[in-house]
């Protein structure tokens, strides 16, 4: 019994001190793992120092900025942007793209102490200056990404493999021996002003599997080279430069070639036989926008995927496009195609993006492939029904047939696609009846049945789009109240309800609503009515600010990186004129109409917040009460419309100082006094003014002299009655002096 509870003891013991040992090798490590730093300190002394070569905007500043993050005092491989090799600790990788970095990159810069750098990313920075010869220390740099201002010098590299310098404000000509980059892969430049001709040393580079030069400034003729051996270059996008002239035959070299872009090449009277191009066997994507073409009806391409003829002055529907079963994308917008759309072209079996828009299709749509996505056939007079076999292409994800000749009632099945189908747009068309709840898909990002005759109510189930950004039901016949309901959708960005039926209060009896991110509010020329509180634009924070918006693209034709973008548009009225907005424009127009309604008392203060609006149309109300000071806030407004209300009181003179405003109408109100000096206003004409009975001065030709005198002469006046004033004052005190003196010096001498 005693020798067990002996051997039990020790037991204890034994697995006492396991524990304890186990224990404090855990607090070993958890004190010791901070100090274990893998970054070595000089470097980490050159990355701090590189960080205050530059200054930072506090203006522009990104939430990206990975440098603010930095701390000096911390692991400099755990910094943002950098990645060091776990064996040796040395830096490897620098990613600094959007850090909002400014100033030059300097020839002793601390970078170039960094030598172990294989990838280096500045791009979308704002640096300044020429790329310092000094990046040739980076022997070991495989990957280039450059910021927006630098100039190319392309350095003695060896080790490139990658050079990115895409969507820049680059400018000059590419180096003409570039065979010294003998290790090159890819090479980006699209989207910069590069000039000159393309060195033909270029295709030359052995490695070469990448170029593209598109959206440049690039002319000249292109001279392939000498190709000592099969060029392996598979993509070459070429398009949107000033490239004139016959394409050269030398292309055919490039026998590898899987990606071709000679958009908007000027071939002057040339007619380009598009047989040429099936010599490459390879091909799968092919953009030959803005040329002139000749398509033989025999024509076959076997691999081609992706195929691009905008703007090719084509008249016929092309043959053999019905054979192309590998083909999934198919731009042919813009050109002269009459008639139906062929049944062998509902068949492809694999086509997803189709663009149409801008001919002359006729007639009723024919089917479409069971694997369209995205279907853009507006601008042609396809007319009839809008047919129910669309309800069954359950991959669609935007589709428009705006600007045709469709009639009957809304399709009632997109609710089908549940959250799939992205985009709808059936503007300027002939349908008719009720707008239905079953033709709202819960995934809507941009709904646009603009100009039909359509009646009846919103459907509510929009409240149910939480993606919803854009939405036009603008020239219908719609009979609703305002829908407050949409304020609660929190991508909203575009409401336009114009001319319609609508009618009530714009304003919620009970609860106060906002727009955070509207920033295109167009109910003009309906029935709404009552008055907008004073903090009615409280809260509208895309229109009080600066923000970030994407630009309104939907649909994308891609393949092997051709690309073509399908925006949202919408036509509104600024300076009097009516004005389509497209695709990135979006971001820069910020615009409130509330004009031909019957909205009544004063014009909420409110309206001063939104300092970044550049239209703001109020016309043909019943707003009664002073134009609000705070108008004057406005400083970025272009177009100022309050004419046709009933205002009184003074016109602010402030807004004789705002820069940017170019139109501005305050006729028939009530208004009254001297209008504002200031040369904006100044170069209105008269009729901005007419039908104020108590306004007076230029450009009207009643002058203010018997009723009231303009602000200059007032303060000159007032002035000069100051210094009378101030004489009579020190005549006045004089005299009491001078007997005051003449009393002391009598008593003193009597």
């Amino acid at each position: 019994m005693i020798h067990s509870c002996s051997e039990e003891r020790k037991m204890l013991i034994l697995w006492s001190l396991c524990l304890i040992f186990a224990l404090s090798n855990s607090l070993l490590l958890v004190i010791a793992s901070p100090s274990q730093h893998l970054c070595l300190p000089h470097q980490r002394d050159a990355l701090w120092e590189f960080k205050n070569e530059f200054y930072v905007h506090s203006d522009v500043l990104s939430s990206d900025n990975k440098t603010e993050k930095w701390r000096y005092n911390t692991d400099c491989c755990s910094w943002d942007g950098v990645s060091c090799d776990p064996k040796t600790g040395k830096i490897v990788e620098l990613g600094l793209e959007d850090s909002s970095l400014n100033g030059p990159l300097r020839s002793n810069s601390s970078l170039f102490r960094l030598q172990h750098l294989q990838s280096l990313d500045l791009s979308y920075n704002n640096f300044s200056g020429i790329l310092p010869d000094s990046i040739g220390n980076l022997k070991y740099l495989s990957v280039l990404r450059e910021g927006p201002n630098l100039q190319l010098v392309l350095p003695k590299l060896s080790s490139l493999i990658f050079i990115n310098l895409r969507s820049n404000q680059f400018k000059g000509t590419l180096p003409s021996n570039m065979s010294s980059l003998s290790k090159l892969e890819s090479f980006d430049m699209n989207g910069n002003s590069f000039s000159g001709s393309i060195p033909s040393s270029l295709f030359t580079i052995p490695s070469l599997l990448e170029v593209d030069l598109g959206r440049n400034q690039f002319s000249g003729p292109l001279e392939i080279g000498n190709i000592s051996s099969p060029s392996k270059l598979q993509t070459l996008f070429l398009g949107d430069n000033h490239f004139n002239g016959p394409i050269p035959g030398s292309l055919s070299k490039l026998v590898g070639l899987k990606y071709l872009d000679l958009s908007f090449w000027n071939t002057g009277r040339d007619i380009v036989d598009l047989s040429f191009f099936s010599h490459f066997i390879s091909l799968r994507g092919l953009d030959l926008s803005g040329i002139h073409l000749n398509i033989s009806s025999t024509l076959h391409f076997s691999m081609i995927e992706s195929l691009i003829l905008s703007s090719c002055s084509i008249s016929e529907f092309p043959k053999f496009l019905e054979t192309q079963t590998k083909l999934r994308n198919l731009d042919i917008s813009v050109n002269q195609i009459e008639g139906h759309l062929p049944e062998g072209f509902g068949r492809l079996p694999k086509l997803q993006f189709v663009i149409i828009s801008g001919n002359l299709f006729s007639g009723e749509l024919t089917m479409l492939p069971n694997s369209t996505r995205l279907f853009v056939g507006s601008d042609n007079r396809f007319s009839g029904e809008i047919p129910k076999r669309l309800c069954e292409l359950f991959e669609l994800r935007a589709l428009d047939l705006s600007n045709n000749n469709f009639s009957g009632s809304f399709p009632r099945c997109f609710d089908n696609f549940n959250t799939n189908l992205k985009v709808l747009h059936l503007q300027n068309n002939s349908l008719s009846g009720v707008f239905p709840e079953e033709s709202i898909s819960l995934g809507l990002r941009s709904l646009d049945v603009g100009h039909n005759q359509l009646s009846g109510e919103l459907p509510k189930s929009l409240i149910n789009c939480t993606y919803l950004e854009f939405l036009n039901v603008e020239g219908n016949r719609i009979n609703d109240t305002f829908p407050f309901g949409v304020s609660l959708l929190p991508h909203i960005q575009v409401l336009v309800l114009r001319s319609n039926e609508f009618h009530g209060p714009v304003s919620h009896p009970r609860d106060s609503f906002s727009f955070p991110n509207l920033r295109i509010f167009d109910i003009s020329d309906n029935r709404f009515s009552g008055v907008l509180p004073s903090d009615y634009f409280v809260g509208w924070n895309a229109v009080s600010s600066v923000v970030e918006v994407e630009d309104y693209r939907y649909g994308i034709v891609v393949a092997g990186g051709i690309r073509r973008l399908y925006y949202s548009s919408v036509v509104l009225t600024n300076k009097g004129l009516k004005m389509e907005l497209v695709g990135s424009v979006f971001t820069m127009y910020k615009i409130i109409d509330v004009s031909r309604n019957r909205l009544e008392g004063d014009i909420p203060e409110s309206i001063g917040s939104l300092k970044e609006l550049i239209v703001l149309n109020m016309s043909y109300n019943a707003f009664t009460g002073r134009i609000p000071q705070s108008l004057t806030n406005l400083t970025n407004l272009q177009s100022l419309d309050l004419s046709q209300n009933r205002l009184s009181g003074e016109i602010p003179p402030q807004l004789g100082k705002l820069t940017f405003i170019s139109r501005m109408n305050f006729s028939y109100n009530m208004l009254e006094g001297p209008i504002p000096q200031g040369t904006q206003i100044q170069s209105q004409n008269s009729s901005s003014f007419a039908e104020n009975p108590g306004l007076c001065g230029a450009p009207l030709e009643d002058t203010c002299g018997g009723r009231e005198e303009p602000e200059q002469e007032q303060d000159e006046k007032k002035e000069e009655k100051e210094q009378v004033l101030s004489w009579t004052a020190a005549a006045i005190a004089y005299v009491p002096g001078v007997v005051c003196g003449l009393t002391i010096a009598y008593i003193r001498t009597s």
